[in-house]
């Protein structure tokens, strides 16, 4: 269950994807052009994800969040890198995410 202070649709839709590892309910949730930066670094997305989160096992569990969730601090863990700290920041549009930037908190 997302954090209650998680109340965009879009933002709880991606975030159920990836703690699920659902990869089709994780592309249904962003727009066909979404983009995304890891640690200030622009990212391809799918091959991004595929690595860290669906290969890996990834998992979001949010600590805090702001702007009904477009902010988030959450403790991110995935088999590759292990448990860390990380900053979440979404952007929505017509409902879906269409952009958002990772990163060490």
């Amino acid at each position: 269950m997302p954090h209650p202070d998680v109340t965009d649709r879009a933002v709880r839709d991606l975030i159920e994807a990836i703690n699920a590892g659902d990869r089709e309910a994780f592309a249904d949730a962003l727009t066909p052009d979404a983009t995304m930066s890891d640690d200030g670094s622009e990212r391809d997305l799918f091959p991004w994800a595929e690595k860290e989160i669906f290969s890996a096992n990834g998992r979001i569990d949010v600590v805090s969040a702001s702007d009904e969730g477009r902010s988030l601090v959450a403790d991110y863990r995935n088999d590759t890198w292990g448990s860390m700290r990380t900053r979440w920041r979404f952007t929505v549009t017509n409902g879906k995410v269409s952009r958002f930037d990772t990163g060490q908190a």
